[in-house]
């Protein structure tokens, strides 16, 4: 059984969670553990103390983040249309992601994996080849779009959010979802009266 954490160690380790997340915001999850330590106003060896290795810290921190994508998914399954659950899928994935840096490298496997992390991952991916799998049998999307380009999209307008804003990439979202609709050219040869 457990000994229960003293308050003030309880409390270290709430700041230092605190202070890992927006460290790892901003910087991603390479940020530096001597600046989470800095802020949360405790030395390295008790960032230490609490979280072994810069894994364990994000085990600790990223998974009820990426929680955020099992409702995602589950809003995108209550939506009766496919290609309504896509875009409101992608949407919502893409305002996670261009806002939290360390969960864009989560989602995109680009850090080496803590295991809860992988595990929060493949979850994340999972859901988003559900949703992709079901745009793609109702017609919905191209069907020579791969999850792999998809994740590439994503990717790709993630760091135009991260560099140029929000609006950069909602702008640019229209165009990239335009170009994976399946009825885009039925659509433009009806606007363009043909």
């Amino acid at each position: 059984m457990a000994k229960p954490m003293r308050r003030d160690a309880a409390r270290n380790r709430d700041r230092l969670l605190h202070e890992a997340a927006g460290v790892f915001t901003e910087q991603g999850l390479a940020g530096s553990l001597e600046e989470i330590a800095r802020r949360a106003g405790v030395s390295i060896g008790t960032l230490y103390n609490h979280f072994p290795t810069r894994d364990a810290l994000i085990d600790a921190l990223l998974p009820p983040r990426l929680a955020a994508v099992d409702e995602f998914a589950a809003q995108a399954e209550a939506e009766p249309d496919a290609w309504t659950a896509f875009i409101g899928f992608i949407d919502n994935l893409l305002a996670q992601l261009t806002a939290d840096r360390g969960l864009l490298e989560a989602f995109i496997g680009d850090h080496p994996a803590a295991v809860q992390m992988a595990e929060a991952c493949q979850r994340g991916m999972a859901h988003l080849s559900k949703v992709l799998d079901r745009a793609r049998r109702a017609g919905a999307i191209r069907a020579d779009a791969s999850d792999d380009d998809i994740v590439n999209l994503l990717w790709a307008l993630s760091l135009l959010g991260e560099n140029a804003g929000m609006s950069a990439w909602q702008r640019s979202l229209h165009f990239v979802l335009d170009g994976l609709r399946a009825d885009r050219r039925t659509n433009d040869s009806v606007e363009m009266g043909r």
